[in-house]
């Protein structure tokens, strides 16, 4: 592997690439799962040994894994910086995630709203 390859795969010697995961798997799934699943586990990582690597509480790196907290532009650009990754990586996940959810809990008011109509 060299060092110029994409920064989006998280890919840098001795670490593992991204499972596969597409843009619309990438909505389904929470991005605290990701982390866990994509990066911590595969790479050995404990939660606690990332929060002091990127020097937030330990909480916070639990509360996003169990899904109880969003990922926020600080913590992005830690993650970011820290996995080798892309500014915005996490935040484009959270984003695409919250996106889904609401677009499930609007699923029958959404319908229901008349787009404007263009003026003559």
């Amino acid at each position: 592997m060299t060092s110029s390859e994409s920064a989006l795969s998280g890919r840098k010697p001795g670490r593992r690439r991204l499972r596969s995961l597409t843009t619309t798997d990438v909505m389904l799934v929470p991005p605290g799962e990701v982390l866990l699943e994509e990066f911590l586990r595969p790479l050995g990582i404990s939660q606690y040994r990332l929060a002091l690597a990127i020097g937030v509480p330990e909480s916070r790196i639990n509360a996003i894994v169990k899904g109880k907290r969003a990922i926020t532009a600080d913590t992005d650009l830690r993650l970011c910086r820290f996995f080798g990754l892309s500014e915005g990586f996490w935040l484009r996940m959270q984003g695409s995630h919250d996106l889904k959810l609401a677009k499930q809990a609007l699923e029958s008011v959404l319908p229901t709203i008349e787009p404007i109509q263009p003026m003559a």
